[in-house]
């Protein structure tokens, strides 16, 4: 360059030289960060306090009881159906087989057990129900021998399948709570459901206990276990099971109800649209 061209300024520290700023980048991520919060507690709301919104006093206990009880159910009827397909000590020996994986299935369990006894006392005015205060105790008398004992494993993990027919009696309660209408297709399949799978782990499971009943009386394993297990073992498996019949004819009355409830629904809604069968 010539003498009287001009040399460009020569640029200072990296530090002095000016930043283009973005105004607004820093606010936009400070929103999108608390969208994103305020979204999350949102879905936390809906999925877990979904009873706060509009259920009374009465149903929020309810449906928070019954959340939990179908929790329980969930993990004790898929970790039992593992030992009744799989644990080989106590399908070798169902009254003297090694309880150890057993336990903790019936520990966990028990802990439901006792703690919904003290929700049912505690609340007894809204959900108190003399029911569930018989079966809870009658299957925490049983528990106890297998616990302190280690006796009847299998026996006990067996009565436990029952607990897989829970969530679908639940979730009929829930389906009233939320106002769900009785002929909609989600309370249909859930009541047929529910009627099938509570048959199944409840009342069909009834005959082949008595008989195993039945086919090790007088053995010497039988006669080891006492006078007191032998009498609570049945017991403790016959109020059960009352209560299960029970509930099982009461139940199916409902889901038959259900179904002709769905067929006028379905034929009057044909009749509107000419298209009657």
């Amino acid at each position: 360059p010539g003498a009287h061209s001009r040399a460009p300024p020569s640029p200072g520290p990296a530090h002095s030289r000016p930043r283009a700023s973005r105004p607004g980048t820093r606010h936009r991520l400070k929103k999108y960060g608390y969208q994103l919060h305020t979204g999350h507690q949102h879905c936390y709301h809906r999925l877990f306090h979904l009873s706060a919104s509009f259920l009374n006093l009465k149903k929020k206990i309810e449906w928070s009881s019954r959340v939990v009880s179908t929790c329980h159910s969930l993990v004790v009827g898929v970790v039992g159906l593992y030992i009744f397909w799989f644990d080989e000590a106590t399908i070798a020996d169902p009254l003297w087989g090694d309880p150890s994986f057993v336990k903790v299935n019936i520990a966990v369990s028990s802990s439901y057990l006792i703690s919904d006894l003290f929700i049912l006392i505690l609340y007894w005015k809204v959900i108190g129900d003399k029911y569930y205060i018989i079966h809870h105790c009658t299957a925490l008398y049983a528990y106890y021998f297998i616990l302190s004992e280690g006796v009847l494993a299998y026996i006990g993990n067996f009565r436990l399948l029952a607990e897989l027919s829970t969530p679908f009696v639940n979730q009929r309660w829930f389906f009233e709570a939320l106002s769900y209408p009785r002929v909609s297709k989600a309370y249909v399949i859930n009541g047929v459901l529910m009627t099938a799978v509570f048959f199944v782990m409840r009342i069909a499971s009834i005959p082949p206990l008595y008989a195993y009943i039945y086919s090790v009386l007088g053995t010497e394993a039988y006669r080891r276990l006492g006078a007191l297990i032998q009498c609570s073992w049945i017991s403790s498996c016959v109020v059960l099971d009352v209560m299960n019949v029970m509930w099982m004819v009461k139940i199916s009355k409902g889901c038959i109800k259900v179904i002709s409830l769905f067929r006028q629904e379905k034929a009057r809604r044909s009749l509107q649209n000419g298209k009657l069968d």
